[in-house]
């Protein structure tokens, strides 16, 4: 029996949560996945009912758990509450807390949706690249931070970007443990220029990449790069980068495919004793403008249940049959508002999308 921990967030992430739970009941009866899971409060709602975004007592069943499927937090009901409190903070501190250091994103190019990428079809073809952002150090958790007063009425505000050798070298082992597994390239991403952090990235990534020897490896700046992935994404395979531009160029390569509400993403921890922390979630937000009326796309969160079924659960077999069955229901033609284009199409709710994937099922 595997234990999984279902956090569906705010906003939207209630209701493509709830679709991926459906599948999972699903895998249960028809395939004897053999799951149990629990729901539990993060973020805005956790805030709402117990003034913090991720309590003690959620933690805590977060590190027990065999796996965590995150539905989305945020929104805009709690921009003035204090920050170590936000929604976001939830998130962040599951990262930290469980040690979630590498973040997979995939960026993959269905081709029944070629035409809703903003890129020329032939540009995008084909498209499948994983970028490997490290998690847990950087600038959004180095010492000092903070607004302070410098002068009478005269704020400055301090970000400290702070990477220490072991953090790369682990990342970097990941990039190029998962290139064995595809193409063979890594592209590791930084600013060394200019960024001292940028040196000692370059500097470990080269002397990791000498126990990986199969392994072709190309070093990019990270403006370079957000230009390389508009101009030709398919020169790349696995791209490695630190939190900052991970975060940057993930979003970047997310609009590649045509929209967010397709991507997954996997945050992973270190293997230790045969078990691995995982968090699966979509890269899309918690888009509040359009929660509660059955519009969203739930494809990105079940992809990240596929995701939670290849790297945690060693369920490759149903990985690649979940995955099958969303080409097959795309190339029928059904779409959700934010992939909708055209008369023959079919727009469909985030329910219905459930409904189809679980009839081919």
């Amino acid at each position: 029996m595997k234990k999984i921990l279902v956090l569906p967030g705010d906003g939207i992430g209630v209701e493509v949560a709830d679709q991926t739970i459906r599948v999972i009941d699903h895998l249960n009866t028809k395939n004897n996945l053999n799951i149990e899971y629990e729901k539990e409060l993060v973020g805005g709602a956790s805030y709402d009912v117990h003034g913090e975004a991720l309590t003690p007592a959620v933690l805590e069943k977060a590190k027990e758990a065999d796996a965590i499927l995150l539905g989305a937090v945020g929104g805009s009901k709690w921009d003035n509450v204090e920050r170590d409190k936000r929604p976001e903070a939830g998130l962040l501190g599951l990262r930290k807390e469980l040690e979630l250091f590498a973040n997979l994103r995939p960026a993959i190019v269905f081709d029944a949706l070629l035409s809703a990428s903003s890129l020329k079809e032939e540009i995008v073809k084909g498209l499948d690249i994983v970028i490997v952002r490290e998690l847990t150090g950087g600038v959004y958790f180095g010492q000092p931070r903070g607004i302070e007063e410098y002068e009478p009425g005269k704020q400055k505000a301090l970000d400290t970007q702070i990477y220490f050798d072991y953090e790369i070298d682990r990342i970097a082992r990941v990039a190029f443990d998962l290139a064995k597994k595809r193409n063979n390239k890594v592209t590791s991403v930084e600013k060394a220029n200019v960024m001292e952090t940028g040196v000692l990235w370059r500097q470990v990534v080269k002397k990791t990449h000498e126990d990986y020897s199969d392994i072709t490896l190309e070093n990019m700046l990270a403006d370079n790069c957000a230009m390389q992935l508009v101009r030709n994404p398919k020169q790349f395979d696995v791209l490695v980068t630190d939190n900052l531009f991970g975060d940057l160029l993930s979003d970047c390569a997310a609009m590649l495919t045509g929209s967010l509400g397709m991507l997954p993403s996997a945050s992973l921890g270190a293997e230790i004793d045969g078990k691995r922390n995982g968090l699966f979630e979509p890269v899309h937000g918690s888009a509040p403008d359009i929660a509660g009326e059955n519009k969203a796309n739930p494809i990105a969160t079940i992809l990240s249940f596929a995701m939670m079924l290849r790297y945690n659960l060693n369920q490759q077999d149903l990985a690649k049959n979940l995955e099958d069955v969303i080409q097959k229901v795309l190339n029928e033609g059904f779409r959700t508002a934010d992939l909708y284009s055209s008369d023959d199409q079919t727009l469909v709710s985030c329910s219905k999308m459930g409904d189809l994937i679980l009839e081919r099922l």
